[in-house]
């Protein structure tokens, strides 16, 4: 039997049709993944090839290792293709076809230096060293007061968008709020003025006690499959607790979070074998809203977002998504899921 589900945090609706799943277009989207071959030509991304990328803008680096070269553990470099540039001015020019210089920060954050093509594969240090890198970035460009909006997110595999096959991460900063990120900060705000504490707190508290979308828990932060996935074994990691931004969460939060995402990537690659997704991070507007610092009203989040199946016409006409895979299913198949 299929249900609606109204998602709160992001106010859509999505149908959850585990019928869907007999469907032949369904089973056939759903099939197991081929790893990537690693690349006949040199990776611009791998340790050796720094040459090959435009000149970093910061590195996790060796004691002793020279810019632009090898011994470095994470390394950030300008979008060769970016969408915007901080070198444009940040002009705005009115009329009925209203438009903005191109300004922003476009960034690629190679997340190791070895040729992995996922992230599920990395190990917690792996994952402790991204989450200082991002924070690093986050926090220098919160110091550009012609920003307002910083997106994290990371494309692993095509079904996913990804066109390089190294594992990195995307950084573009802008100075606007996408409509959908003000929506939702507006909501944030609206639930926080009338209950006295953040939506989020109160979805993570709620969840943990139903039980049934949990995957685990880890210090002051759970990863759980969200009432109203829109995606099959789509998985939230956060926190009734911590702040929303990335680069306010202390080094040992960092390490408890780190252990957890490397813990659930896992569980999903032993459920679903190689896969795609996307995943975003959380970052609230570098501005505060109705006098609020909108870091108070929000948590920190991750979001995963396996890409399994294709999404028709219904879809993207109206915006409404269809999820053949409960997310209690999801979650009871993920927590069961052993260790290797």
């Amino acid at each position: 039997m299929s249900e609606i589900r109204y998602d709160r945090l992001h106010d859509l609706h999505v149908i959850i049709a585990p019928e869907r799943l007999r469907h032949p277009d369904e089973v056939e989207s759903l099939e197991k993944i081929v790893p990537e071959p690693y690349p006949s030509e040199p990776c611009p991304f791998c340790e050796g090839n720094e040459a090959l990328t435009p000149r970093e803008i910061y590195a996790l680096r060796d004691e002793g290792s020279i810019i632009n070269e090898s011994g470095w553990q994470t390394r950030v470099v300008p979008n060769l293709f970016k969408a915007v540039q901080i070198e444009t001015p940040p002009n705005h020019h009115f009329g009925l076809f209203e438009y903005r210089e191109g300004f922003g920060a476009h960034e690629v954050i190679i997340d190791t230096p070895r040729h992995t093509t996922s992230m599920c594969e990395w190990g917690v240090q792996d994952a402790i060293m991204w989450f200082t890198t991002l924070a690093q970035r986050v926090g220098d460009l919160r110091r550009d007061h012609r920003i307002t909006h910083i997106s994290l997110f990371k494309n692993e595999g095509k079904n996913a968008g990804s066109s390089m096959s190294h594992c990195h991460t995307q950084l573009i900063a802008l100075p606007l709020v996408p409509k959908s990120h003000s929506e939702l900060y507006r909501r944030a705000y609206e639930y926080y003025q009338g209950n006295a504490h953040p939506l989020m707190e109160s979805i993570v508290s709620q969840e943990e006690q139903m039980q049934s979308r949990i995957i685990e828990k880890a210090g002051g932060f759970t990863s759980f499959c969200p009432y109203a996935s829109g995606y099959p074994f789509e998985v939230m990691i956060s926190s009734a607790y911590e702040r929303g931004h990335i680069d306010t969460l202390k080094a040992e939060q960092i390490e408890t979070i780190s252990t957890l995402l490397v813990s659930t990537l896992q569980k999903l690659k032993r459920q679903l074998g190689v896969f795609h997704f996307n995943l975003s991070v959380s970052t609230p507007p570098l501005i505060d809203y109705a006098g609020e610092d909108l870091s108070e009203l929000c948590r920190f989040t991750i979001r995963i977002m396996p890409r399994l199946y294709r999404h028709g016409g219904f879809e993207n006409t109206s915006g409404i998504l269809i999820n053949p895979v409960t997310p209690e299913l999801a979650a009871k198949l993920l927590r069961e899921s052993n260790h290797e």
